[in-house]
């Protein structure tokens, strides 16, 4: 049975989603005001697991995970420039034209690292409506309350006095928290801890009309809008990185429940900050980097992704050079077992109890054990090293070699990888396929530069591309 460490309940608990094999999940985004970096994407490989999980577990999974192209700021909901405001002044562009061009860059990036794609990407600009509707119902509900300015214009702030639960999820009880220690005390809230629905600001690059004036929503209310679209008042979880968890998930919970009379997420789950070279990111320190940094070093995709899921999602992860090293060895092995194991004829005398099976149900209880990566991948090494030392000595029998061909297959569905040089055509994503199918064509009309550009993408995709007779043969790089 799996078992999540719920951040709410701060414990451990089984896994019981509201109906009976269908998983509502919603994951935190990008905020697409600039390239995603490796921090981030660690947070959003946990969702790749997470889902690869649900579904190896025969569950119906609907994801969303938001684009937020407005309203986030730059230490605070209610405080500062919007980062999206910012970039397209520095820019010179509008801040529709920077999201387009960083969203497709997210994009490129989980294609590049082999994500299974979330069901929605709903961008917050494009659902500024049902903002307005769920701050309506607050307003109408008594848990927010307008505050109208010297232009005429008006704001709307939650009220979090009228939510006793605020503070539950982080541990931040109003009666904690220090006024003014976090952000500036405005005189126009009630509650120094009360926070923007939607904000007044006629200097703002977007803007939108609502029954109490223009503005533009806040940060929080737009996860609460578009969760609630896509998955319904009640989702089963809700992930996002550990920064998220207050004020953002903690402002969600408010909002949402006062809006909705029901509880809002029923599992609440957050990845743990990673450290380059054992300090915080930095990019004055060059310890920041996007997967195209990474790449330009002559890493590749698969590496980053087994670097970023190597560590328990909840452990902090010192992320480093060397890590990288040791992940392409660490695929280099596992690949050369597979090939070794392909090619082995099985003709073994055996064991006993056939330790391939044992090896699967090891690697899949400890992923069940709230995503335990490490343990599965300490059950997975013991069993390569025993079945490479009885391969040497040609002591694999046809069932082990069976059996164990199917375990190295459920390791790469649930960690999301293809073992072996040479793939097999059910081995690879579509999203590649459609790729050689693209340079096949390009090759077909005499297009050779498009067909070269394709190949060096598809390398940076850790494929190689053979042409033979036959057609393309897709291989590992």
């Amino acid at each position: 049975m799996l078992k999540l460490f719920d951040s709410y309940t701060k414990k451990k608990r089984a896994f019981r989603p509201l109906r009976k094999g269908k998983v509502t999940f919603y994951g935190c985004g990008p905020t697409v005001y600039s390239s995603v970096h490796i921090g981030n994407l660690r947070t959003f490989l946990f969702y790749d697991l997470l889902r690869r999980l649900f579904e190896f577990s025969k569950l119906e999974v609907t994801q969303v995970m938001n684009i937020t192209d407005v309203g986030h700021m730059m230490a605070d909901a209610d405080e500062g420039e919007d980062k999206m405001e910012v970039s397209a002044k520095e820019s010179g562009q509008s801040p529709q034209e920077v999201a387009e061009f960083y969203a497709r860059q997210f994009f490129r990036d989980i294609d590049r690292l082999n994500f299974r794609r979330a069901d929605v990407y709903p961008k917050a600009s494009e659902h500024v409506t049902e903002m307005i509707r769920l701050i309506g119902r607050l307003l109408d509900r008594g848990h927010a309350y307008k505050v109208r300015h010297g232009d005429g214009g008006t704001s709307v702030y939650f009220d979090v006095s009228t939510f006793p639960d605020y503070g539950k999820l982080s541990g931040n009880r109003l009666d904690d928290l220090n006024p003014g220690a976090r952000i500036e005390v405005r005189d126009e809230k009630r509650h120094p801890a009360d926070f923007s629905l939607w904000i007044h600001n006629p200097k703002h690059l977007m803007q939108w009309e609502a029954p109490w004036g223009s503005g533009y929503p806040g940060w929080h209310i737009e996860c609460s809008a578009m969760a609630i679209k896509y998955l319904g008042e009640t989702i089963d979880v809700h992930a996002g990185g550990e920064d998220n968890k207050f004020p953002h998930h903690e402002c969600e919970i408010a909002q949402s429940e006062c809006a909705t009379g029901h509880e809002f997420s029923r599992y609440w789950l957050h990845v743990t900050h990673l450290l380059v070279d054992g300090e915080k990111m930095s990019k004055s320190k060059g310890k920041f980097f996007t997967l195209d940094d990474l790449l330009e070093k002559g890493f590749s995709a698969r590496a980053v992704r087994y670097l970023l899921l190597s560590s328990h999602y909840r452990q902090t992860l010192n992320f480093t050079m060397h890590g990288l090293d040791s992940a392409t060895a660490t695929l280099d092995r596992l690949d050369s077992f597979a090939d070794t194991l392909n090619r082995h004829s099985g003709n073994g005398k055996g064991v006993r109890v056939n330790p391939a099976v044992a090896a699967r149900k090891g690697f899949v209880a400890a992923l069940n054990d709230d995503l335990n990566v490490p343990n599965a991948l300490a059950v997975l090494f013991d069993y390569v090293r025993e079945a490479n030392e009885r391969m040497a000595k040609d002591e694999l029998t046809v069932s082990e070699r069976s059996d164990a061909d199917r375990l190295m297959k459920t390791v790469g569905q649930l960690l999301g990888f293809t073992f072996g040089r040479t793939v097999g055509d059910d081995d690879v994503s579509s999203s590649v396929k459609a790729l050689v199918e693209k340079r096949e064509q390009a090759r077909k009309e005499k297009a050779f530069s498009e067909a070269d550009r394709i190949r060096l993408e598809l390398l940076d995709r850790g494929y190689e591309i053979e042409d033979t007779s036959d057609g393309p043969v897709i291989k590992r790089k």
